[in-house]
């Protein structure tokens, strides 16, 4: 039996140059390996049987080879047997609440809303000729804000004769031309005063008297105060707003007319009714 084995290692010995590295070694284990199994035999051993042992050295010895990598590849892109995560899921997505927005961005802040009445101070002065009033109104006006000027300084820039001023075009020029930012805007009533213009007039004056500026109106013919007092300019005539009352749904006009009624109150829809086919700076 001991000349068999030889045998057989000698013929797998023989076999070496042909084989791959890999083969090469796997033979050298085998070969080694019956060497040793014949010695176990020869020698009545009870150890494994040497071709139990020939496979685990061969696996061993292979377990860089093409198989074995696939293997390794499949285990790593193995699914993971983990459970599945129980983080929280994402919130969701931002309101568009005001409240929410005014958190997202401090920096922007609600506007106030406009108190229901307002009343300016201004330094009140009567038109110094019968047709001053355009000066003297944007005078009266730009007392409200805080600015002194002549009713002669105005006359001129608002081309202002012995036949009035010609618009409200011209009073918001000249009030544009001193007080800073431009903010005056010129609103004309075509023909009859609509409720849209009643309406706007209204929503004018409240803005102008809550921005510290009173408003200029190109006003003719005639109308009534809430005192029942009755106010008459066939011609045309210029006034200044310079404060309002419930919502803007009253006003209260600065008359250079006469300093025996400085100002009075009136409603709105009577006073665009009064701007009719005229406008006013606001």
């Amino acid at each position: 039996m001991e000349e068999s084995l030889k045998h057989t290692v000698k013929r797998q010995l023989r076999r070496l140059v042909t084989e791959r590295p890999f083969q090469v070694a796997a033979a050298s284990a085998a070969a080694l390996v019956l060497a040793t199994g014949a010695s176990a035999l020869a020698a009545g051993s009870d150890e494994a049987p040497a071709s139990a042992q020939t496979s685990a050295s061969v696996a061993e010895l292979r377990g860089d080879t093409a198989a074995s990598r696939g293997q390794a590849r499949a285990v790593a892109v193995a699914p993971s047997s983990a459970a599945p995560s129980s983080a929280a899921p994402s919130s969701a997505a931002p309101s568009n609440s005001p409240a929410a927005k005014a958190a997202a961005n401090p920096d922007v802040t609600k506007k106030p809303k406009p108190p229901k009445s307002k009343v300016l101070d201004y330094n009140y002065e009567a038109q110094t000729t019968f047709w001053n009033c355009g000066p003297a109104a944007v005078r009266n006006a730009l007392s409200a804000t805080g600015i002194e000027r002549t009713q002669d300084e105005l006359a001129g820039p608002l081309g202002a004769d012995e036949f009035g001023t010609d618009s409200a075009k011209d009073t918001t020029r000249v009030l544009n031309s001193i007080v800073k930012g431009n903010p005056y805007r010129t609103r004309m009533i075509p023909g009859t005063a609509t409720p849209a213009h009643m309406d706007q007039l209204q929503a004018d004056v409240v803005k102008a008297i809550t921005d510290e500026r009173a408003v200029v109106v190109n006003i003719a013919g005639s109308a009534t105060d809430t005192a029942g007092g009755w106010h008459s300019f066939p011609g045309g005539h210029y006034i200044a707003v310079v404060g309002y009352k419930d919502e803007g749904r009253l006003v209260r006009i600065a008359d250079s007319a006469s300093p025996a009624v400085p100002s009075y109150w009136m409603t709105t829809i009577d006073l665009a009714n009064w701007a009719s086919t005229r406008g006013y700076s606001a």
